[in-house]
């Protein structure tokens, strides 16, 4: 299936419900569609481009002057499975969660942790999506996908795709040259469970111990308790990521703010919770016009209604002038401004 249109609104396409609009839109459910599509249409090259799949990390600023790529691939196949593992082939266009829940229903683990995180499973390994100590390059055997400065299909294992703390080459050097079809994805069937982060070992408890329901049914409800519905509140979840500090820089600030959340990093550095930075710059709750910080998770800005993209991004560009002249620290935002 193939769709194409001109000015097409991009209000259903973003979390944030910004009604922004696209000057071209091309959606495929296949891989040779989208062959056939650039190839009958070399002009596509001279315009500016984005793939853009729920629209869950992104930020329109303005109308986009240029063509929108949605990848809207079906299908949750197996393809493979020895003793310990299960593998399958999950289309870019498949909600994230639903796979998650798929995958607890049939008691394979290594996603449980991952509830709830909004997106389509095309844009995880983008973002190398994670939380609750769990991050989706744990999972991924092979990413596969059309490469646009090479026009033809290519597939990268993760040794290849560069997976670091919310990133990756498909976000860096491969950022809307590389269109995410597919993914493969590697499950426990023996899973090892993590339960180390924040109140999450305490709710599974509550639920009656360690198990994939129990887990995911208790990042669920934290992720619930803290985070507004996109469907009833414009957000893009977290919009900053946790700054990863020099311990040194670290050990001063715990000094002056000893209850501040600090948690392990590599290479002699420490990554600090940016939701408490911004609580503590006396941000949580605060609003600007339709603009806002979510009441209950200050790592969350809003759109209460009529905000626009520029109006959400000068928001955040207070938030890290505070951050940076309250610690000394500054912001790097994890959503992607257009």
């Amino acid at each position: 299936m193939i769709r194409f249109s001109e000015n097409h609104s991009l209000k259903a396409h973003n979390t944030f419900g910004i009604d922004a609009k696209a000057k071209y839109y091309f959606e495929f459910t296949e891989l040779e569609d989208l062959q056939v599509f650039l190839n009958s249409n070399k002009s596509w090259k001279e315009e500016k481009l984005i793939v853009l799949g729920e629209g869950s990390n992104i930020l329109f600023m303005n109308d986009f002057d240029g063509l929108v790529i949605h990848p809207n691939v079906p299908g949750m196949n197996p393809v493979w499975e020895d003793r310990n593992h299960e593998w399958f082939e999950v289309g870019a266009g498949e909600v994230w969660d639903e796979f998650v829940e798929f995958a607890v229903n049939q008691g394979l683990g290594g996603a449980e942790n991952l509830s709830l995180i909004p997106g389509k499973v095309g844009a995880a390994p983008v973002q190398n999506i994670g939380a609750y100590g769990q991050e989706v390059c744990r999972l991924v055997e092979k990413v596969k996908g059309f490469d646009l400065e090479k026009g033809c299909a290519v597939e990268f294992p993760a040794t290849e795709c560069g997976f670091a703390y919310r990133n990756s080459v498909f976000k860096s050097y491969l950022k809307n040259r590389f269109i995410i079809t597919s993914v493969i994805l590697r499950m426990d069937k023996f899973p090892e469970f993590n339960l180390g982060y924040g109140q999450l070992e305490e709710k599974v408890n509550e639920k009656g111990g360690a198990n994939l329901q129990n887990i995911r049914e208790a990042v669920i409800e934290i992720r619930s308790s803290k985070l507004p519905d996109v469907k009833e509140l414009g957000n893009a979840g977290s919009f900053f990521k946790n700054p990863v500090v020099d311990k040194n820089l670290a050990d001063q600030l715990l000094v002056t703010s000893p209850d501040i959340p600090v948690y392990p990093g590599e290479e002699g550095k420490v990554k600090l919770a940016a939701g408490w930075l911004i609580e503590q710059a006396g941000w949580k709750g605060k609003r600007i016009g339709d603009a806002g910080v979510h009441e209950q998770q200050a790592l969350v800005l809003v759109n209460y209604g009529k905000a626009t993209g520029n109006d959400i991004y000068a928001l955040s560009e207070e938030i890290c002038t505070s951050v940076s002249e309250k610690f000394g620290v500054t912001l790097e935002r994890e959503v992607n401004c257009i």
